[in-house]
């Protein structure tokens, strides 16, 4: 059976380009970058040499740019680092529709003492920026909103976010992960006072992400260690991952105008095909989203029955974000959107990237009315 892989949201394969890149860094240059002699400065010229294409490719310099194990550790950071350093002030605001990692931060520092505002969405999953300036107050230390939803795909407004929060004086974090290497970002004319990002969402290693920090925010290193990135992120650096992220980097700017037109043309495709099918909808603006995402939801199904199916049948998609696919919680990006709790429940999350071809998408499409309607006939939601 062929095995065709549609959650590209979820990771990305190791571009093979990449993996040359690295392989070097696990044998031959396997210095560590603190250490003073030749296998050290090699592996700290790879480092700063790697920091310079991340840093370049967002338009940051080059000592604005920590690099960490996960998105997760650099959301962490962001938002625990500011709200430890500015103990004076107690408000931080989130959106709605935010990756889980920031919504745990978030309720871990309600815990020490914090406010958490969480700004709702219209039904497209777009954050209201008046909303935002009217949340704002004088103790608030902190907005995040992410830049694209990592679920519905919906892209923020974020530089008219950054920009309200830079004229309020408020720190403003968006959580890139998911935009970064598929839409153009400028973190100087966003107004984006800090920026995660990840590698293995672009083809690059896991265990590779970054922390953008303007330069004057000050931070609370959250792991404390031997000094590594500015003492801002205890831990040897993993030089392999770093020297693969930025070489997924170097591909994308040099292929990203094609493979996205074609992307946006697949995922055109597959969501006015589906939409045909009785009963389903589209989760997230119809306009305003990731090339590679479509998301839908399907009356009088379950979503956990669909990915199975479509398993069995050699096809890899979702029903939500990765990180939460094990909860039995209906999706709460879906939720804030307005759907009801058995309607989340019959979402699909289909991500595309640069190994899926018409003939992948023909297929799913070719598949999925006979797998619901199979569904729907033992159905407790019923019809």
């Amino acid at each position: 059976m062929q095995k065709i892989y549609l959650d590209y949201a979820a990771t990305t394969p190791v571009d093979k380009r990449v993996l040359s890149e690295m392989t070097p860094y696990f044998g031959v240059k396997f210095g560590n970058s603190m250490s003073l002699h030749s296998f050290g400065r090699a592996a700290k010229i790879a480092l700063e040499e790697s920091r310079a294409v991340l840093a370049g490719f967002i338009n940051a310099d080059l000592n604005e740019i920590i690099f960490t194990g996960s998105a997760t550790e650099s959301n962490n950071l962001a938002l625990k680092g500011v709200a430890l350093k500015n103990k004076e002030k107690k408000h931080i605001i989130i959106s709605s529709i935010e990756h889980p990692c920031i919504v745990e931060s978030s309720e871990w520092l309600k815990k020490q003492g914090f406010e958490i505002t969480k700004i709702p969405v219209d039904k497209y999953g777009t954050v209201d920026t008046e909303y935002v300036r009217r949340a704002i107050t004088k103790k608030t230390i902190l907005v995040s909103v992410i830049h694209a939803s990592n679920e519905i795909g919906t892209i923020q407004p974020i530089e008219k976010i950054g920009k309200i929060c830079r004229e309020a004086g408020v720190y403003f974090h968006t959580d890139a992960s998911q935009s970064f290497g598929k839409i153009l970002i400028d973190v100087k004319k966003m107004n984006i006072d800090l920026l995660t990002a990840s590698s293995h969402k672009i083809y690059g290693p896991k265990g590779a992400a970054l922390l953008y920090i303007r330069k004057g925010i000050m931070v609370e290193p959250v792991l404390h260690g031997g000094g590594q990135e500015n003492g801002l992120r205890g831990s040897t650096v993993n030089i392999p991952a770093v020297v693969g992220f930025a070489r997924a980097v170097d591909i994308y700017k040099k292929e990203a105008k094609k493979e996205n037109a074609r992307l946006i043309k697949l995922r055109n495709n597959l969501i006015r095909k589906v939409l045909k099918i009785e009963d389903s909808h589209l989760n997230g603006h119809p306009e305003k989203r990731l090339p590679n995402n479509a998301n839908f939801w399907f009356d009088f199904i379950e979503g956990e029955s669909l990915i199975m199916q479509l398993d069995m049948e050699g096809i890899a998609c979702s029903t939500g974000s990765a990180c939460s696919s094990f909860k039995l919680e209906p999706s709460h990006v879906l939720m804030a959107t307005g759907l009801r709790p058995e309607q989340a429940h019959g979402s699909l999350r289909v991500s595309l990237g640069r190994q899926t071809t018409e003939k992948e998408i023909n297929q799913l499409i070719k598949l999925l009315p006979k797998i619901i309607k199979k569904i729907r006939e033992i159905s407790p939601y019923g019809k």
